[in-house]
């Protein structure tokens, strides 16, 4: 399978006058943040915590060793987007009463990536009374804009990940994205690990480990606020992985949501998630060492169950368990029991819909996933998640284990 395009050496080169950046990240980031105030007609005054965290995120980026011009520039081209984004909502909360929307019983699904949070987070959103964010809609979150102001911005996204695919094209076969259908909420959340799949970043991990992530809950709330201001009021069906560690923020911020939490045995997926990183990274950096991705996914991936498993007894009557295999063994049967646990109607059209959203993508080829290629072996996995993987043996949807 290749990972990276055979053209993408010859677009770093070609790339290379602009990383002049890179020397002095700090003149980079304050060109930026000048290019996101103007673009988002905000204001950078009493945010300043916000933007100096992503002030040492970019100097994290410049610091990695072997870091490809597509690197940097896919770097300052994120971190920017980030910063437009959140400067317009805030402006949009400072000039409308955003504030006082309502976000009613929320239904998120969290779970290990690859334990079919995809197709769950599909299947509840289809339903006509539920709506996701959309990708573009998490990257350039705004009020109802004019059709054709709403298609240039879908079509700009869309560009963008054409882009990706164009020189990762593993992509297609991996994580196929479309900018007009519903993703993760990492995409408007600031910090987290999806900085870490495009490079190794050690001041960033351990910053990560410590960081309190309840202000980035409150910013995910009023994005919320901002995409239904305007538009039809549904129940909003949210995803991410990364909200196993940080459920107590998460049910502050949506104290009647519904979290649907999706098991599948360790072992079967953790190869996968390194041939996720490695071909992001591969596309960001020169030579990435597999072994060291091996253990910095798997790092992350245990602290995840591990902060869940630890904060569960206290918001346990919130979570429906699913296991994999009871869902995806037979979907006609339990999408509609599934439907009854997180309280939604199934109707007529929701079964005749379904088919639709069991298809998958054609894939020419699967990718590799082999757990030693990342120096990983099944004892090691199964130490690191102690008895977690007998939880993807329950035979249906259970109430919260201790």
């Amino acid at each position: 399978m290749r990972r990276i395009s055979a053209i993408t050496p010859v677009v770093n080169a070609a790339l290379a006058p602009l990383t002049i950046g890179r020397r002095d990240p700090d003149r980079a980031f304050d060109r930026l943040l000048d290019q996101a105030v103007k673009a988002s007609g905000g204001t950078a005054v009493g945010d300043e915590v916000f933007i100096e965290d992503f002030r040492f995120l970019l100097r994290d980026f410049a610091a990695v060793e072997g870091l490809t011009s597509i690197g940097w520039l896919s770097a300052i081209g994120d971190i920017r987007s980030r910063l437009e984004n959140r400067l317009r909502i805030r402006r949009l909360h400072a000039t409308l009463p955003l504030r006082f929307g309502v976000i009613e019983r929320p239904i998120v699904v969290v779970g290990l990536p690859r334990t079919a949070t995809t197709l769950t987070h599909n299947i509840i959103a289809r339903s006509e009374a539920h709506r996701a964010p959309l990708l573009w809609e998490w990257m350039h979150t705004d009020l109802p804009m004019e059709p054709a102001a709403e298609q240039q911005v879908i079509r700009s996204t869309r560009r963008a990940m054409r882009t990706v695919l164009r020189l990762a094209p593993a992509f297609w076969s991996i994580h196929p994205q479309d900018p007009e259908r519903p993703d993760e909420d990492p995409f408007l959340l600031p910090h987290g690990s999806q900085h870490l799949a495009r490079a190794p970043l050690p001041d960033y991990e351990r910053r990560l480990a410590d960081r309190d992530f309840g202000a980035d809950y409150d910013y995910l709330k009023q994005a919320l606020q901002v995409l239904q201001h305007g538009r039809p009021h549904k129940r909003w069906v949210l995803k991410s992985p990364t909200h196993l560690e940080n459920l107590p923020e998460l049910v502050r911020v949506f104290p009647d949501c519904t979290i649907v939490w999706m098991h599948r045995d360790p072992v079967t997926i953790v190869g996968s998630i390194c041939s996720l990183v490695e071909t992001s990274t591969r596309l960001h950096v020169r030579n990435p060492r597999l072994d060291e991705i091996g253990k910095m996914c798997l790092r992350l991936l245990e602290r995840l169950i591990d902060r869940a498993r630890e904060s569960l007894p206290a918001i346990k009557d919130r979570v429906i368990h699913v296991p994999y295999d009871w869902l995806c063994s037979d979907p006609h049967q339990a999408v509609p029991r599934l439907y009854d646990l997180v309280g939604a109607n199934w109707t007529g059209e929701d079964a005749d819909a379904l088919d639709g959203v069991l298809a998958r993508p054609d894939r020419a080829r699967l990718h590799e996933y082999e757990i030693a290629r990342y120096g990983l072996d099944t004892t090691t996995i199964e130490a690191a998640f102690g008895n977690y993987g007998r939880w993807s043996t329950m035979p249906g949807p259970e109430p919260s284990h201790r």
